[in-house]
């Protein structure tokens, strides 16, 4: 069992509400009064359990009896608010809206489905895109709400609006770079040596990278997927919003080593990024649209609106990222690999001198 297959177990058999008071694995412990609460029937299902934003209400994935349902609990005494069985062959996953009013819930990848149920349990709407093919793959609302996303084994991205349900764009994810005026930031296989002291985001222009806007086509690495194994590598494995809801990063699992950035008001691609090895995870900082990006390599990279560029771990030895994390402040973030972590630091340009002068000199 790999580092990610351990991860996503412990956090299917163990979560914290978002208080911090209370530790749920089937019974909920309270972590201030000791006391203890049971919840019976969950499903074991990765994305199975889903508080909203304001830590009020914890929606949960039951099974029983042969059939799906959803159980809503107030989380500040765990008692049920609702319960009512969902319309899916095999519930696969159940997210909140950012508002709390909307829960997306959907269905096995051998059935395309999702469906949106308000707080006290009806049914909004359902929405398909198409039949007896593989389906849903990754889900992620905006944070504003306005918008779900629906990533898709066919290699696409459906955008759902909040008023009608209804899909109002997708985003295909071709092998080929047609527009010249799409961004190509294509990372080489020399890059100059780049300091080990403070680094100030966003950087010079000028050292971005971009492909020549002469350029009238590129095309990205692809893979040819197994198709007669389980959990083939195609379709949408990840998606996510920025802060601002400006911004959505796509990753095609067969396209492993690029990572798209869509233009959510123009309904857009904006730039696409393409890193020498697979796209191991990217995250969003909280407060600006300033994406992060990891290739389990020793290097990260960062994207926003202004340029690109990739910053070396400091450390000895290489320091292989897997996983990142941003701090709800946008100024730092936490670097995983197999056995340790780092904590890295960044800087505007305006406070980078003095920082530097803390700091040593190192981040």
């Amino acid at each position: 069992m790999n580092f990610s297959e351990v991860f996503k177990l412990s956090s299917l058999l163990c979560k914290f509400s978002p208080d911090g008071k209370y530790l749920l694995r089937i019974t909920v412990w309270s972590l201030c009064t000791k006391s203890v609460s049971y919840i019976k029937y969950p499903k074991a299902c990765l994305q199975g359990i889903t508080f909203t934003r304001d830590g009020r209400y914890m929606a949960l994935a039951e099974r029983r009896d042969c059939k799906d349902y959803v159980s809503i609990f107030v989380c500040s005494d765990w008692q049920l608010l609702r319960h009512f069985d969902t319309d899916t062959q095999d519930l696969t996953g159940i997210e909140w809206a950012p508002n709390g009013c909307v829960l997306a819930v959907w269905d096995t990848c051998l059935e395309y489905k999702i469906l949106l149920y308000s707080l006290d349990g009806r049914l909004l709407s359902t929405y398909s895109a198409y039949e007896w093919s593989l389906g849903i793959k990754s889900v992620a609302w905006s944070p504003s709400s306005q918008f779900l996303a629906v990533g898709s084994y066919d290699g696409k991205v459906r955008i759902l609006n909040h008023v009608t349900w209804k899909m109002i764009t997708e985003f295909g994810h071709p092998a080929a770079i047609n527009d010249p005026k799409i961004v190509v930031y294509k990372e080489a296989e020399k890059s100059p040596q780049l300091g080990l002291g403070c680094l100030s985001f966003p950087p010079p222009r000028a050292g971005a990278g971009p492909l020549p806007s002469s350029e009238s086509k590129f095309s990205l690495q692809t893979l040819k997927p197994v198709t007669d194994r389980a959990n083939p590598k195609i379709g949408i494995g990840m998606l996510a919003f920025s802060p601002d809801s400006y911004f959505l990063a796509t990753r095609n699992d067969n396209i492993p080593n690029a990572v798209w950035v869509w233009d959510i008001q123009k309904l857009r691609l904006f730039a696409v990024l393409e890193q020498l090895s697979p796209v191991r995870a990217f995250q969003w900082d909280p407060q600006q649209p300033r994406l992060a990006i990891c290739t389990g390599g020793s290097r990260l990279y960062l994207w926003s609106p202004a340029g690109c560029m990739s910053v070396q771990v400091p450390g000895e030895g290489d320091f292989a990222v897997l996983s990142l994390c941003w701090h709800l402040s946008g100024d730092s973030m936490a670097l995983l690999s197999k056995d340790h972590f780092c904590l890295c630091f960044l800087e505007t340009e305006a406070v980078v001198g003095t920082a530097c002068r803390q700091l040593g000199g190192h981040t």
